[in-house]
């Protein structure tokens, strides 16, 4: 291999190759089937557990991999291009950028040896709350000191996999917000064991939505928390989940890279297959250009989760470049999504194609975990120094 072949060696091809064949274990029949049943894929969870997949980015001293959050992206990024769907468990993976770096050495002992075996699964993240959406320092759950633990009262929502996680890092404000100088202080992250809350403190109700991704609202009721299980420094808890949103979205990021290879290579193999007018509907520019389009666009948005992913592994704040890559890799799944469907045709709508499955799927990262709207505005304000909009 020369000097230029060896320098574009994807460095986590094993890994790749390695995940694809779990995942051929779980094909589209698997998903539809709870779709209908709109099921939580406990079998497909377990078995990324006990392949390691989701212990990736736990040191290796916890039980972990010890792998960077680049080889986290390529695990998620070739579940969705695989035609499965990673976001019942990508949020272990992401919330561990808080506890790995603010996390206490006795919280590491006690809780990452146990989700890197799967004994405990790290899958809620309690931030969004229904009156202030976004606006993370305006939420209204408060968590009051009295003595050894805090009394946690409030709601969030959208909190997906509440009901299939044992842990959840919450966000409450333990300081009024009329007695701090910048907005962004007073708010304290916890570890919460939701198996012990369950029905003493805390409700969990599902909430329907369009694609099957197990989301709830929670209710705390004068829930009771160890004060050991709070992260870091009491106030510095938004501070602490900057490290784990960045994460999330370069994972989200890498997971709509992959469904838009798996949208461009499903659109790409039927419409050399496909006979109308007698010959095959890839030879029509109209088929082609949306095609090659959404691939440049995702080819495009594939560098940026890797500077970002860079980034973060240098220990920097990769603002900049996890927003854009989210916001990138979302426009550029829908857009390999839409292109997919068109060429389908009527076929696209049929359960049995999975596309329209893939299609409501991946639609949602234009919305969560961050709107296109927010990402530009801190854009506008953080990168090209225009005054804050909101």
């Amino acid at each position: 291999m020369d000097q230029h072949a060896a320098a574009f060696t994807d460095p986590f091809a094993e890994i790749r190759q390695e995940v694809a064949k779990l995942c051929a274990r779980f094909p589209g029949e698997y998903w539809r089937k709870l779709d209908q049943e709109r099921a939580y894929p406990t079998a497909f969870v377990r078995a990324l557990t006990e392949a390691g997949y989701l212990a990736a980015l736990i040191p290796e001293e916890f039980g972990g991999a010890g792998l960077t959050l680049s080889a986290a992206a390529a695990i998620l990024e070739t579940v969705q291009a695989e035609g499965c769907n990673g976001a019942a468990c990508h949020a272990q993976m992401y919330i561990m950028g808080t506890i790995l770096r603010h996390g206490s050495d006795a919280q590491k002992r006690q809780y990452l040896p146990k989700i890197a075996t799967g004994e405990l699964r790290l899958q809620a993240f309690g931030v969004t709350e229904p009156t202030s959406g976004t606006d993370t320092t305006s939420l209204r759950t408060v968590a009051k000191r009295e003595g050894d633990h805090y009394v946690v009262n409030g709601q969030k929502v959208w909190t997906s996999r509440a009901e299939h996680s044992d842990l959840m890092l919450l966000l409450a404000r333990t300081t009024p917000r009329g007695e701090v100088k910048r907005r962004t202080d007073g708010l304290s992250t916890f570890i919460v064991d939701m198996r012990a809350s369950l029905g003493n403190g805390m409700t969990i109700r599902p909430i329907r939505t369009m694609m099957n991704h197990n989301s709830t609202e929670i209710f705390f009721d004068n829930l009771i928390v160890p004060a050991e299980n709070l992260v870091g420094e009491e106030g510095r808890g938004f501070r602490y989940i900057l490290d784990g949103m960045n994460a999330e979205r370069l994972l989200i990021a890498a997971e709509c890279i992959g469904d838009a290879k798996w949208f461009l290579q499903k659109a790409a193999d039927y419409a050399r297959e496909r006979r109308v007018f007698g010959r095959p509907i890839g030879q029509n520019q109209g088929i082609q250009f949306p095609l090659a389009k959404a691939y440049a666009q995702m080819r495009a948005a594939e560098l940026m989760v890797r500077d970002g992913c860079a980034k973060f592994e240098a220990g920097l704040t990769p603002g900049e470049e996890a927003n854009m890559a989210k916001m990138l890799a979302a426009e550029a799944s829908w857009a390999a999504g839409e292109a997919c469907i068109q060429t389908h045709g009527g076929f696209g709508f049929a359960e049995e194609y999975d596309v329209e499955r893939k299609f409501r799927e991946t639609r949602l990262y234009q919305v969560a975990p961050i709107s296109t709207n927010l990402i530009l505005s801190y854009i506008a304000e953080h990168v090209l120094g225009l005054p804050r909009s909101y």
